[in-house]
Order: C-alpha cells, then sequence, then structure tokens
C-alpha cells in the first residue's frame, strides 16, 4: 500500500528541491550590479509605465469576450460528439443529427441576437 504513494513522493520531493534550487541560485547570482530607480522600474514595452488610475475597459469589451466564450464552448461539445459518437451516428443517425441540429440551430438564433443588438459593434 505505502509503495503506491512512492512515485508521487518523489514527484514532490523533485519539485520541491527543484523550486528551492532555483531561487537559491537566483539570490545568489542574480543580484549583481547597482540598483537604481530605472533597473527597478516596471517594462511595458518600451512605453514609460503610466502613474495614476488604469483606464476603463468598455462594457463592449466584456460583451464580445462572453460571447467568445459561449461559441468556444458550442465548440467544446460538438468536437467530442462528433469523433466519439461515429458509431452511434450510424446507428441512431436520425435522433443524434437531430438533436445536434436543435442544438446548432438554437446558438445561430443566438448569434443572430447578438449581431441584431449589435454586441460584436466595436464602433457604437
Amino acid at each position: 500500500m505505502i509503495q503506491d504513494y512512492v512515485p508521487v513522493l518523489l514527484h514532490v520531493l523533485v519539485a520541491v528541491g527543484f523550486a528551492t534550487v532555483t531561487l537559491g541560485l537566483n539570490i545568489l547570482v542574480g543580484r549583481r550590479g547597482p540598483r537604481n530607480s530605472n533597473k527597478d522600474a516596471s517594462y511595458e514595452c518600451g512605453v514609460i509605465p503610466e502613474v495614476g488610475k488604469q483606464p476603463r475597459f468598455s462594457v463592449k469589451f466584456y460583451l464580445v469576450a462572453m460571447l467568445f466564450i459561449l461559441f468556444d464552448i458550442e465548440i467544446v461539445f460538438m468536437y467530442p460528439w462528433a469523433v466519439a459518437f461515429t458509431e452511434t451516428v450510424k446507428q441512431h443517425g436520425q435522433l443524434i443529427l437531430g438533436s445536434m441540429f436543435v442544438f446548432v440551430t438554437v446558438l445561430l438564433f443566438g448569434y443572430i441576437y447578438a449581431i441584431k443588438k449589435g454586441a460584436l459593434d466595436w464602433s457604437r
């Protein structure tokens, strides 16, 4: 029974040992050279970081993100259905394909509704 946990214990010991050695080497090697405010400043892709409050994101950003997640989840459901149920589709084709057709139709109506409401229009 205890022999079953030896690989897990070994894995934990290797992970903790690697983290400890990496942090130790960082402390020993990484702190060379004089420190100044330019070295300690955050680097924002060559742009001087702004001090102050963060700019507000538009609600459109979040709407598009939620719509992306919705239609991304659609693919997450459809891909395994198409791969795993090929044999089942051959046996019960009408029922399985009909249920997927209803699923895609509901999502299509949701997509059309989002377009009609202007949820994907960034210029508004």
